[in-house]
């Protein structure tokens, strides 16, 4: 599989990336995970415009997804070729909702069915394209999930937003790459079931056996680096910041 970091910013854009978006790619299928602010844009540095497959949606709030508005938009109102073909968009429930309203004017309440095959996410496993997904809900104070993809004997995992808990931990157990969220700050926040912090990400890296943490949701607010020391401080494989355009091979 390949991993290309379109955005990585946690809850608004920053000076360097656009909010959580990831692309997947595997024997010529391309999977979305997320699209937050500014994603639509930089994802077409990567691919073409109609060149998604499917895209995952973790959870509903904003940095992760609300530049499905605008991609609702080039698909709806696509002018060469008509409109474009449905893809399927898996997401929490309401999620069709959700986006419309957010849209607010839409030509009619179905619309965003023609373009976007709404599917909505359940604890499990199943398959996109040559793709295996395996979910579970995680602690965010939203319905939220996050994601184990397979693929060739390979696995990547994604935490979407969460606090510390037990399902993303099974998630990941021996897993290639963990793409985890480090949100706060070590020692500085300590909401519950919001988000995690560089120690904890390596954490959960440490104790599922991962063979390389990426870190990444992190808000302009935070330092970066201090996320990256105490990450290392205690899980023992590389750990590096996700960073716009990074490529990554799993």
């Amino acid at each position: 599989m390949k991993l290309t970091v379109v955005g990585c910013s946690g809850s608004f854009p920053s000076t360097e990336s656009a909010c959580s978006s990831y692309l997947v790619e595997a024997d010529g299928f391309r999977l979305l995970l997320d699209m937050g602010n500014g994603a639509l844009g930089e994802l077409q540095r990567h691919i073409g415009l109609y060149d998604l497959d499917a895209i995952l949606l973790s959870h509903l709030h904003p940095d992760h997804c609300i530049d499905m508005c605008g991609y609702f938009v080039a698909r709806y109102y696509r002018h060469e070729g008509g409109r474009a073909e449905a893809i399927p968009v898996y997401g929490p429930s309401d999620t069709e909702h959700r986006l419309s309203t957010a849209y607010g004017d839409v030509p009619d309440e179905s619309c965003m069915s023609e373009v976007f095959d709404f599917r909505t996410l359940a604890p499990g496993t199943f398959s996109v394209g040559p793709l295996t997904i395996r979910t579970d809900r995680v602690r965010h104070p939203v319905e939220a999930f996050a994601f184990r993809v397979e693929h060739d004997g390979s696995a990547l995992v994604y935490s979407g937003d969460t606090g510390p808990c037990e399902q993303l931990h099974e998630l990941a157990a021996g897993a290639d790459l963990l793409l985890c969220e480090a949100s706060f700050t070590h020692g500085k926040e300590d909401i519950p079931d919001l988000h995690l912090n560089g120690r904890e990400a390596g954490e959960h890296a440490a104790r599922a056996g991962a063979g390389r943490l990426v870190l990444t949701h992190i808000p302009p607010w935070t330092d970066p680096l201090t996320n990256l020391r105490d990450a290392r401080a205690v899980y023992d494989g590389p750990v590096e910041l996700a960073r716009a355009g990074a490529v990554y091979e799993v």
